[in-house]
C-alpha cells in the first residue's frame, strides 16, 4: 500500500478515535458555540455580524493549532509516538493522518458556526465569496497546523501542554481581532498585533463576511500567514521529538 493511501487510512483511523470520545468531541464542538453564544448575549445581536466569522478563526485555531500541539505531546508522552516510528507506517503518513484528520474537523466547525451565526443571527454567509474564504481556510488551516507542530516538538511535557499552549493563544486571541474589536486598541498593541498571522486572518475573514467578493483575494494577510507556516514547519523539522521528553510519565528510572 503506498504512503499515501497509508495517509487516507490515517485519517479514519483518527476521525474513528475522536467520534469514540464523545465529551472531547462534544466539547470540541461546544466551546467555539458557547463563546459566540456569551459574546451576543453580552454585547447583542448586531454585535454578530462581527463575532461570526470571529469565532469562525477561534475554531480553527483551536481546531489546528491548539488541538494538535496538546494532542501530539500527550501521544509522544504517553510513548505513541516511539511505537509509531516502529511500526509500517510512514511517520510522515502518521502525521499526516493528524493534520487531515484536525482540517476536517475545522471545516465541519466552521459550517456549523457560519450557519449557527446565518440562522439565529441573521448574518448572511458570502456565498459569492466562498472560493476565497476556502482559499483563506486552506491557506490558514495549514499553517496553524505546522505551528501546532513546531510548538509540540518545544513543549518540556505533557503535564506542561495545556497551559503553556493557553498561554500562547488566549493572549494573541485577544489582541487580533477574535475575542474584542481592536478598531480603538492602542496604536502599538495593532502594531504587535499585525505581526501575528491570527490578525491577518482574522481581518481577511471580516473582510469577505462583510464585503463579499468584492473585497477580494487578502494576499497579503495570506502571504503573512503563509510565512508564519513556513516558519512553523522549519521549527517541527529541527525540534519535533518523537521520543518522551526528561520528566515525561515514561522518564522514570
Amino acid at each position: 500500500m503506498s504512503g499515501l493511501a497509508l495517509a487516507i487510512r490515517q485519517v479514519g483511523y483518527e476521525n474513528r478515535a475522536f467520534w469514540r470520545n464523545p465529551p472531547a468531541a462534544f466539547f470540541t464542538f461546544a466551546f467555539p458555540l458557547l463563546f459566540m453564544l456569551i459574546f451576543n448575549v453580552i454585547f447583542g445581536a448586531d454585535a454578530a455580524r462581527f463575532f461570526t466569522p470571529a469565532i469562525i478563526v477561534f475554531s480553527v485555531v483551536t481546531a489546528t493549532f491548539t488541538n494538535l500541539a496538546m494532542n501530539i505531546t500527550f501521544a509522544r508522552d504517553a510513548g505513541v509516538l516511539k511505537r509509531i516510528r516502529g511500526m509500517p507506517l510512514p511517520a510522515w503518513a502518521y502525521l499526516a493522518g493528524r493534520i487531515g484528520h484536525a482540517i476536517a474537523v475545522t471545516l465541519l466547525l466552521v459550517a456549523i458556526v457560519a450557519a449557527v451565526g446565518a440562522l439565529l443571527y441573521d448574518v448572511p454567509i458570502p456565498w459569492d465569496a466562498a472560493p476565497i474564504i476556502l482559499l483563506v481556510l486552506a491557506v490558514s488551516a495549514a499553517a496553524f497546523s505546522a505551528l501546532g507542530l513546531a510548538v509540540a516538538g518545544l513543549m518540556p511535557n505533557a503535564d506542561a501542554a495545556p497551559a503553556i499552549v493557553n498561554a500562547i493563544v488566549l493572549p494573541v486571541l485577544f489582541v487580533s481581532n477574535v475575542f474584542i474589536q481592536m478598531d480603538n486598541a492602542p496604536g502599538w498593541l495593532n502594531s504587535i498585533s499585525y505581526v501575528l498571522p491570527v490578525r491577518h486572518f482574522a481581518d481577511a475573514m471580516l473582510d469577505l463576511y462583510a464585503s463579499g467578493a468584492d473585497a477580494g483575494v487578502p494576499w497579503t494577510a495570506l502571504g503573512v500567514i503563509a510565512a508564519w507556516g513556513a516558519a512553523g514547519i522549519a521549527a517541527a523539522l529541527r525540534f519535533f521529538s518523537w521520543e518522551p521528553r526528561r520528566g515525561s510519565p515514561l522518564d522514570e528510572p
